[in-house]
């Protein structure tokens, strides 16, 4: 059985719910207000910056595998004759 000092924590608890989701709603309303959406042109430059990056790092990559898959082929080849 709950004793009188845990009942009150619970009523309290209960009590101040309404309070702190109203609190909690104020706060993410402020918030949002600071928020800002970028404009057409930023969007246009982040994107050409993401897409000319995804295309260097797939050059950079492709390359990488090229010389491992060539240096691999070459071992094996080298060592194969023997």
């Amino acid at each position: 059985m709950a004793t009188a000092v845990e009942q009150n924590a619970i009523t309290t608890t209960l009590r101040s719910w309404p309070e702190r989701i109203r609190s909690f709603y104020h706060d993410v309303r402020t918030e949002m207000k600071k928020v800002t959406s970028p404009t057409r042109k930023e969007v246009q430059a982040t994107t050409t910056v993401v897409i000319i990056t995804v295309f260097l790092f797939g050059l950079y990559f492709f390359l990488v595998d090229l010389a491992i898959s060539n240096t691999l082929e070459r071992m094996l080849h080298y060592f194969s004759r023997r």
